[in-house]
């Protein structure tokens, strides 16, 4: 073939159409259907499993929580001058937890507000098989929060003579100290961004897709400042352990149930519901 007819060939292929085999991502209907099949694997995955599964999510998210602190938590200069790139730095560090759900693989209770959904807004599943996912999987997920909090945070020392302490107890106590409504709404606003993050993470076919799927939703959330109840498993606990002004109390009914509620609304009605309407409903 001479070096034309090459130049010709190669042209012609590039306005030629991507075939299925050819496309890196699922299309936001595939990407549904994906999930219903997910949502599908975890209805017979075994409770004992899913415990334990859940249990590591909440460790998983516990550290990116603490990477966070370590990273974005000990710049308090940077905090006063440019709050912006501080929350950025915070924010950019966070995602670790998720990708360790979503590539290794583990059961974190946002994330599952939403698989469920079209399922059973289909009628393929009953309501009750979520209620049953979320209750294991949120048991789990603030049991492996604590370990990470008390075990290998507060016992090894790992945030002492560091800002980062500080910077725990001050994140905390502005947790604990807004409205119900608020805690709420930024509950919202937070799990419409993580449920999405997964969405993009099954609608990318390789893993650096899924990784950049996850990251910037989620790092969106954090620099925005918005609440997910998993996170607070850990950033409210350890601040209590290491000497702040908050109890047990003060952290379930002012942030953790607000955040819970909010984040809910978040995955079910902002993204499985919406959804399931535009790509599942018959």
């Amino acid at each position: 073939m001479s070096f034309q007819e090459t130049t010709d060939v190669m042209e012609v292929q590039k306005y030629a159409p991507v075939t299925k085999a050819q496309q890196g991502f699922n299309s936001p209907a595939e990407t549904v259907q994906v999930v219903n099949h997910t949502a599908e694997a975890k209805q017979k995955t075994p409770a004992n499993k899913v415990f334990v599964l859940a249990i590591l999510a909440g460790g998983y998210i516990a550290m990116g929580s603490l990477l966070a602190l370590i990273v974005g938590g000990a710049m308090p200069g940077l905090a006063q001058t440019n709050p912006g790139l501080q929350k950025f730095f915070f924010g950019a560090v966070f995602p670790l937890g998720l990708i360790l759900c979503a590539v290794a693989g583990a059961e974190l209770f946002t994330g599952n507000t939403a698989y469920f959904v079209p399922s059973v807004l289909s009628k393929r599943m009953s309501i009750k098989v979520p209620l049953k996912n979320w209750s294991i999987v949120y048991i789990g997920n603030f049991i492996g929060s604590l370990i990470v909090a008390y075990f290998l945070v507060y016992l090894t020392g790992a945030l002492l003579n560091s800002p980062s302490v500080d910077s725990a107890i001050n994140i905390a106590i502005a947790k604990t100290s807004n409205p119900f409504y608020k805690t709420f709404l930024k509950g919202i606003a937070c799990n419409w961004m993580v449920a999405l993050a997964m969405w993009l993470a099954y609608a990318a076919k390789d893993i650096t897709g899924k990784i950049l799927g996850i990251w910037f939703p989620v790092m969106a959330f954090v620099a925005m400042g918005f609440e997910h109840c998993v996170a607070n498993m850990f950033f409210i606990p350890v601040a209590i352990f290491h000497g702040a002004d908050i109890t047990w109390m003060d952290f379930i009914v002012k942030n953790l149930i607000p955040a819970t509620l909010g984040n809910i609304v978040g995955g079910a009605l902002f993204v499985g519901t919406a959804y399931w309407y535009a790509y599942d409903k018959k």
